[in-house]
C-alpha cells in the first residue's frame, strides 16, 4: 500500500513538472518568435470605421472595369456619366434604347458611361460575372472596387472624378445623371454651345441655395452639430443631374483631402466647391432641372426640360420618344 501511494506520488509530481515545462517552454517560444513576424499585421495601415455620418473617402480604391474608347481613342464634348446601381440592367438597357443613343448632338459628340461599384449580397459573384458580360458587349461600364450601396455615393461620387480628372481633361463638360432621369440630350448640348457660357469652373443643375442641415435624428439626412456646426449648407447642386466644366473634377478632388466626406454626395460637392471659392450658377430657366414633376409631363415642358424625374420605364420611353417630335413645342 505504501509503494502504491509513493508511486501515485511520483506520477503526479512527474505530470506536474511536465505540465510547467510544457507552459515555460511555450512562452520561450512566443518570446523566441521574430519581434517582426508579430508586429507584421501593426506595420499596416490601419482602417478605421468613418462612423454614420461619413465615408471612407479617399482611399485606394481601383478601377476593375474601364475599356471602354471614351476619352481613350476619341474626345467627346460632352460625357454623360449614370449612377446606377449594380442589378439594374433594365434602366441601362433603357438608357441605351433612348437618350444613351444619342452620339451626334448638333454636331457635338455625347458619350454615355455608366458607373459602379462592386455587387453585394449572396449572389455577388454571378452579378460580377453578368456585368463582365454586359460590357464585353458595349463597353460602357467604369467600375471601381468599392462597395456599391446608397452610403456610399460619396465614394461612387469621387471616383467618378477621379476617372475624368485622368482620361477626360480634353473634354469640355461632363453631366452627371440618375438613371431614373429622363435627359434630353439636345437642350443640354444647346445649353451648352451658348457664346455667353463659361469654359471653366461651371457648374450647373437644380442649385439648392440656404439648404438646411437638417437636425432631427430621425431624418435619413439628419447631420449632428459635432459633424457640421454650421446651419446651411454651402450652394450645391441637386445630385439626380448636374453639368461641370472638365476643370472642375480635378480641381474639386485637390481639396478634398482637406474635408472629411460626408455621405451626402451633393452637398459634399457644395463644401468643395466652397473652398475653392466657386458657386453653381443657376440654369438660364428653372424649368429645365425638375426634381418632382406633375405627371404627365406636356409637350410643351417637354420641350424645355433638360432633365426631369421620371417613374417608370415605359415613362422615360414615352417622354423621350414625345420629345423628339418636331412638333414637341409650347
Amino acid at each position: 500500500m505504501e509503494f502504491r501511494r509513493t508511486c501515485i506520488f511520483i506520477f503526479t509530481l512527474g505530470a506536474l513538472m511536465i505540465f510547467i515545462y510544457i507552459k515555460w517552454d511555450w512562452n520561450l517560444v512566443w518570446r523566441l518568435i521574430p519581434e517582426p513576424a508579430l508586429s507584421s499585421a501593426a506595420a499596416e495601415p490601419q482602417w478605421e470605421d468613418p462612423g454614420p455620418y461619413h465615408v471612407a473617402y479617399p482611399r485606394n480604391y481601383k478601377f476593375i472595369m474601364d475599356d471602354t474608347p471614351t476619352c481613350h481613342t476619341k474626345t467627346p464634348f460632352l460625357v454623360l456619366m449614370v449612377h446606377v446601381a449594380t442589378s439594374d440592367v433594365a434602366a441601362r438597357d433603357t438608357i441605351r434604347r433612348t437618350w444613351g443613343s444619342e452620339k451626334l448632338v448638333l454636331g457635338q459628340l455625347v458619350e454615355t458611361l455608366f458607373i459602379l461599384g462592386l455587387p453585394g449580397g449572396a449572389d455577388a459573384e454571378q452579378q460580377q460575372e453578368k456585368l463582365k458580360q454586359e460590357n464585353l458587349q458595349h463597353h460602357d461600364l467604369i467600375q471601381s472596387n468599392f462597395q456599391d450601396s446608397y452610403h456610399n455615393l460619396t465614394i461612387k461620387t469621387m471616383m467618378m472624378l477621379e476617372w475624368l480628372a485622368a482620361h477626360c481633361v480634353e473634354a469640355s463638360y461632363v453631366m452627371k445623371i440618375d438613371s431614373d432621369m429622363l435627359l434630353h440630350v439636345t437642350n443640354v448640348v444647346k445649353l451648352l454651345l451658348d457664346a455667353s457660357r463659361a469654359k471653366q469652373n461651371y457648374m450647373t443643375g437644380l442649385v439648392w441655395w440656404h439648404s438646411p442641415v437638417l437636425r432631427n435624428p430621425f431624418n435619413k439626412f439628419y447631420m449632428p452639430g459635432k459633424v457640421i456646426a454650421d446651419p446651411e449648407y454651402p450652394p450645391y447642386p441637386l445630385g439626380m443631374a448636374y453639368v461641370m466644366s472638365l476643370d472642375l473634377p480635378a480641381k474639386i478632388l485637390s481639396v478634398s483631402p482637406q474635408i472629411r466626406p460626408i455621405f451626402i454626395e451633393d452637398a459634399y460637392l457644395g463644401m468643395c466647391l466652397k473652398r475653392l471659392g466657386i458657386s453653381p450658377t443657376d440654369p438660364p430657366e428653372e424649368t429645365m432641372f425638375i426634381v418632382d414633376p406633375k405627371h404627365p409631363l406636356s409637350s410643351c415642358s417637354l420641350s424645355k426640360v433638360v432633365a426631369v424625374t421620371t417613374t417608370s420605364i415605359p415613362q422615360m420611353t414615352s417622354y423621350w420618344e414625345r420629345s423628339r417630335q418636331p412638333d414637341a413645342k409650347c
